[in-house]
């Protein structure tokens, strides 16, 4: 692949409390302003509290989910008296952090997330943007031999629905298992480190250095599995099964127990293998969301530098 060069990456935005009881990402954000930590060599960092309101009410959010209004099409949407706080909130951030697809754009939007779900440390990429895999890959390597994967939601630009779109790079990281409401320190360890190491490439790049290509495993979301209900009440009738529980990321063959009903009755995968992923989510009981399928898949990635003058 030829080399590829950017223009230098000297703006980046920390974002955290995009959902108020993700607790990492509200203290990570809180101590970066209390440090007044706004430079880092040749970078800018603006570190950004998403949703104060459901921050202080320790709650996911308050009217609807903030990382949901990021399309252009809610960004461009009439406000009117109904429309809820997060919408408002998300045309806040777009005017401070974007706007989204303008060259006034943050140049690296990361925001910070945790999952209830055993997925430890995972990068969400919604394109394969050579900037982002490139930080993945030097997260990875510095990281090692702690597991870093990375996840690809194939979503247009316009379509992208959450915050770190609306920077010209952007990436959430997400980590777990914590329960909401919770704080880690392991895991705060574990984002601090990441973000750091974010920031240590930024200033690499912009100082001139050259990374080389090469080619990383990445998590492709092929489609999204409801919990069993009854169809009468659409209540649910089973949970994940323990042998699918807490084991994000291993391949899910046919046949493969994905549920147990509450009368004890084994539910198994059909279809294709796959990988398995935000494996019992808090969060997404009410997205009807039991667990993400994903393919895993090598992506090659080309040279880059900062683009000179």
């Amino acid at each position: 692949m030829e080399h590829v060069s950017f223009p230098p990456l000297s703006r980046m935005a920390v974002c955290g409390g995009t959902h108020g009881n993700e607790m990492t990402g509200v203290y990570m954000v809180r101590e970066m302003q209390k440090q007044k930590t706004d430079q880092a060599g040749s970078v800018s960092i603006t570190p950004v509290l998403s949703s104060p309101r459901a921050v202080d009410a320790c709650r996911r959010y308050i009217d609807t989910d903030l990382n949901r209004c990021f399309t252009k099409a809610l960004l461009s949407a009439p406000l009117t008296d109904s429309t809820p706080y997060e919408q408002r909130r998300a045309r806040e951030l777009n005017a401070q952090l974007g706007p989204k697809g303008s060259p006034e754009a943050v140049d690296l939007l990361c925001d910070l997330h945790n999952t209830t779900a055993n997925m430890g440390l995972c990068l969400i990429l919604y394109s394969l943007d050579w900037v982002t895999l490139h930080i993945f890959k030097y997260i990875q390597s510095r990281m090692a031999p702690m597991a870093v994967r990375a996840i690809q939601l194939d979503i247009p630009p316009p379509d992208a629905y959450s915050l770190e779109s609306v920077g010209k790079h952007g990436f959430s990281i997400e980590v777990g298992p914590q329960p909401n409401g919770v704080l880690r320190a392991d895991i705060f360890n574990t984002v601090k480190q990441a973000v750091d190491l974010t920031i240590e490439w930024l200033q690499g790049f912009n100082s001139g250095r050259t990374f080389d290509g090469g080619e990383v495993e990445v998590y492709s979301l092929v489609k999204s599995v409801d919990y069993p209900r009854d169809p009468a009440t659409n209540e649910i009738t089973a949970a994940i099964h323990p042998e699918l529980q807490d084991n994000d990321f291993k391949l899910l063959r046919p046949g493969d127990p994905t549920f147990l009903t509450f009368s004890s009755e084994t539910v198994r995968h059909k279809g294709e293998e796959l990988f398995p992923f935000f494996v019992n989510e808090c969060a997404y009981y009410e997205k009807k969301i039991a667990f993400h399928l994903a393919k895993k898949i090598t992506v090659t990635f080309p040279s880059i530098s900062v683009k000179k003058d």
